[in-house]
């Protein structure tokens, strides 16, 4: 048996992140204890993925970071590129091998957190507290009981919603033989690609240097494709709108990240709660997760410092919720052209704003401001037609 004031179950981005937070406390204090709950190698484990984000200056995890820019360009469908420079912000990469290095070495430092690789097979809540009962890679029993319980793992299912669309994407990291990158600029939204039936796609460059770069193919749409399609996605795009030549794939990367205005439980006993995405901590409307993580990782952490109870506030305020809430539907009922849609929204809004309204930095009056961008009238009935929709279980991608 191991006891500690906090269980923590999954080691992605949202468990290492609590780990990391809880294992610094403030200077003259001593941090709560920590078990941190990894699955072993195989299916359960979070796969190896890249995460992107921006924010100002110096952060938290700049040692992991791969590569960051502050000059981002949107290509509209009929070709005409806009660029984009969101300084003070700067537009950052970290890849998960990178970001769990840098956190594992900061553990080791100390001593409040103990990493554990188990398979969890139940949560039993406690009168005060809970068990976790595991299983080793070996198949021999155990249980962690803890104060806390934070369990990052992805739901077996989404909560209903009135709108759930995905998120889906793979992505080629490739080489090619002469200069195709400019290494200071992100192709952000490349709207350059067939758009499908209903929902939107585009392309995306994330270049590392003159040779390299990570190129991906991304769809907001009701299912997720077959993996022929996404290459012959990326054939295309890499070849017939980017033009380029000699191309080395050296690894790949897939995902799917649900976008719905599904209401997350953060909540599931009197001492156990969700963090990370299925805590609520994606942004409905982008798919970005990995900033609502740290927000939400950091609100717990400092909640556990002052002795009050943590629970895992929704990182993203009511007001940007019930805005994604319209516009997923206007995306899905096919009220608006996504494409042109973001294409337009980039083109018309100052892209440091822009990026501060998805993250919910914006006041009122810069939301409105952003709302009169956008096709208005679509936009109103969208939001008229969202009361009367009801929230049904999503069938799975």
């Amino acid at each position: 048996m191991h006891e500690a004031d906090v269980a923590i179950i999954g080691a992605g981005a949202a468990g290492l992140s609590l780990a990391h937070r809880l294992s610094c406390p403030a200077p003259g204090a001593r941090g709560p204890s920590v078990v941190l709950l990894d699955a072993p190698p195989g299916p359960l484990r979070p796969p190896r993925r890249t995460w992107c984000f921006w924010e100002a200056g110096r952060g938290r995890y700049d040692a992991a970071v791969t590569r960051s820019w502050h000059r981002l360009r949107v290509h509209r469908p009929t070709g005409e590129p806009g660029e984009h420079d969101i300084s003070p912000l700067r537009y950052k990469m970290i890849r998960s091998d990178d970001f769990e290095s840098l956190v594992d070495h900061d553990l080791a430092r100390g001593d409040r957190v103990r990493r554990l690789e188990r398979t969890v097979e139940s949560v039993e809540q406690l009168p005060r507290g809970a068990r976790i009962h595991t299983r080793t890679a070996a198949g021999n029993p155990g249980f962690v009981q803890a104060r806390w319980v934070f369990d990052s793992r992805p739901l077996d299912s989404l909560p209903a919603a009135r709108t759930t669309l995905l998120q889906h994407f793979r992505g080629w990291f490739v080489r090619t033989g002469s200069p195709a990158f400019d290494p200071d600029r992100v192709e952000f939204m490349d709207f350059r690609t067939p758009q499908p039936a209903r929902g939107l796609s585009f392309g995306y460059v994330l270049p590392t240097g003159p040779h390299q770069a990570l190129v991906e193919y991304t769809e907001f749409s009701p299912a997720v494709l077959s993996p022929d399609a996404y290459d012959t996605a990326l054939g295309h795009y890499t070849e017939a709108v980017l033009g380029l030549e000699d191309v080395e794939v050296t690894g790949t990367e897939t995902g799917v990240i649900p976008m719905t205005d599904a209401r997350f439980a953060r909540q599931t006993g009197e001492s156990v709660f969700r963090i990370g995405a299925a805590g609520g901590a994606t942004r409905p409307s982008t798919g970005y997760t990995f900033a609502g993580v740290q927000r939400q990782t950091a609100a717990v952490a400092a909640a556990l410092r002052r002795g009050r109870r943590p629970v895992p506030p929704l990182p993203h305020p009511a007001r940007s919720r019930a805005m994604d809430g319209v516009l997923l539907h206007a995306l899905d009922s096919g009220l608006v052209d996504g494409a042109d849609f973001f294409s337009r929204l980039f083109t018309r809004v100052p892209m440091s704003r822009l990026l501060r309204f998805l993250d919910g930095g914006t006041r009122l009056h810069e939301d409105v401001a952003i709302g009169l961008r956008t096709p208005v009238l679509p936009m109103l009935r969208a939001a008229a037609e969202l009361p009367l929709l009801t929230r049904r279980p999503f069938p799975g991608p």
